[in-house]
């Protein structure tokens, strides 16, 4: 009897669970009658489930068919949820940011990411934005600066990673890419062997940071987890290192991120502490390693060999150089809009409002979703049809296009993103001409989009 407790303990709690859930649901509507329509799914599961197997963009599109095409209600990641659609969810989230809604992360990812003392802290303390002089250092004045070693990574990487008459995979390939650019360029980490004490753990927690929470050996939470904590460590090591370097020195000596953010001050004149320094460093490592990553599989086009013919072998791209790639730079943006890296983004409630007719109480997250818009007919006919045309011009309306989100959140790393992608893309386009090993290769979602087999492509050298 004793053995088969275990499983006769679930039998007794589904009901039960049931019971108390149609319960405080009916409480709950008594409450508030005029919440938006939706599903909240099974008890403590919630919609979890059907939004893995469906994926973001059918879980959305049928929901917004079901119920409505403003906006929804659902439970996922165990939080009460609106999810806002098109380009007027779009704006009324970007635009009302710290007026009715906060920035907020799932419990699970910040278990993750940051340090257990700041789990519980308001995100705002936490955020890789809570300096203005991060949006100043990727603004692109400033950025003009890493062209030059954007491109000379760039190239080493296709020396060492990508041959001619092989089969290469994209993704995994670019990932390492984006990762070594972001160690070099942030923190002046260049030694093979250091890099990977960073970027073995930091896989595991991209791997495992959206996957369902349960802390058990074995479990890709449990590698988020374990992976989490010894990104941390490096980074504290080489955080301490830097600020020892750096006593005594004066703002001159600045030559990274992490130089310049060992040097601010706030307006009490303080400086960021170590753990605060390495919050915002893996904010910005998770922003420019999964998304841009996913971002350079299918950018390439014919103007990079017109730019790479006025090129001398061994001279490196410029600014100038980069502002003339607009077709391409077309290109890439029809790729974010088909296959968007990020998937939208969570916000939380701060009071009670009405959107669409429908009441949002205090308390409920919020989501808003590429896919509603990017892939909606009425802002981009043939929404699946690959037309880099749809950006030449003024491009777009307002808030229908927004892999990079917007208003007051919109990611600062835009530019950095554009310019690490356009470098790749002139690198790989003069030297190869690519074709698709697996023409059909499906995609699944992680963190981002995902191809399963890594995207493995042909690589032709060109015809002389």
């Amino acid at each position: 009897m004793e053995a088969s407790l275990p499983y006769l303990v679930p039998l007794f709690l589904i009901p039960l669970s049931l019971y108390l859930f149609s319960s405080l649901r009916k409480k709950g509507s008594d409450d508030l009658k005029n919440l938006p329509p939706g599903s909240k799914g099974w008890p403590m599961v919630g919609e979890n489930m059907e939004f893995a197997l469906l994926g973001p963009q059918k879980f959305v599109k049928d929901r917004m068919s079901k119920y409505s095409p403003e906006v929804f209600q659902t439970s996922l990641l165990g939080e009460k949820m609106a999810i806002f659609c098109g380009a007027q969810g779009n704006k009324f989230l970007f635009t009302n940011e710290n007026k009715l809604l906060t920035s907020w992360w799932p419990q699970s990812m910040k278990k993750a990411l940051l340090f257990p003392e700041f789990i519980e802290s308001d995100l705002k303390e936490v955020s890789a934005l809570k300096r203005s002089f991060h949006h100043d250092i990727l603004k692109p004045e400033a950025l003009k600066q890493y062209i030059p070693v954007m491109d000379e990574l760039a190239r080493d990487h296709l020396d060492n990673e990508w041959k001619a008459n092989s089969v290469v995979k994209v993704l995994p390939t670019s990932k390492k890419y984006t990762f070594d650019l972001a160690c070099r360029l942030f923190l002046s980490v260049v030694d093979p062997m250091h890099i990977k004490k960073l970027s073995d753990p930091f896989t595991l927690v991209t791997n495992g940071m959206f996957s369902v929470p349960i802390d058990l050996p074995g479990t890709a939470y449990n590698g988020a987890i374990k992976g989490g904590k010894m990104v941390r460590g490096e980074l504290m090591r080489i955080i301490k290192e830097r600020r020892e370097e750096l006593r005594g020195k004066h703002e001159g000596e600045e030559r990274d991120l992490l130089s310049k953010m060992l040097l601010v001050t706030d307006e009490d004149g303080k400086f960021l502490s170590e753990m605060e320094i390495s919050n915002n460093i893996i904010g910005l490592l998770v922003a420019s390693f999964e998304t841009t990553s996913s971002a350079l599989t299918l950018c390439f086009e014919t103007e990079q060999m017109a730019i790479a013919e006025t090129k001398g072998c061994d001279e490196l791209l410029t600014w100038e150089d980069i502002e003339k790639m607009k077709y391409s730079w077309n290109v890439a943006r029809e790729s974010l809009r088909l296959t968007p890296p990020a998937q939208g983004a969570f916000r939380e409630t701060t009071t009670d409002f009405t959107y669409a007719g429908f009441t949002i109480p205090k308390g409920w997250k919020t989501f808003w979703t590429v896919h509603s818009s990017h892939k909606n007919p009425k802002y981009f006919p043939e929404p699946e049809k690959f037309d880099p045309s749809r950006f030449e011009g003024s491009g777009p309306a307002p808030y229908t296009f927004v892999p990079f989100g917007g208003g007051p959140r919109m990611c600062p790393g835009k530019e950095y993103a554009r310019l690490e992608v356009l470098v790749f893309m002139h690198n790989v386009v003069r030297r190869f001409k690519m074709e698709k090993a697996i023409p059909n290769e499906k995609m699944v979602f992680y963190a981002s989009p995902t191809p399963v087999h890594g995207l493995p492509v042909h690589l032709r050298p060109h015809k002389n």
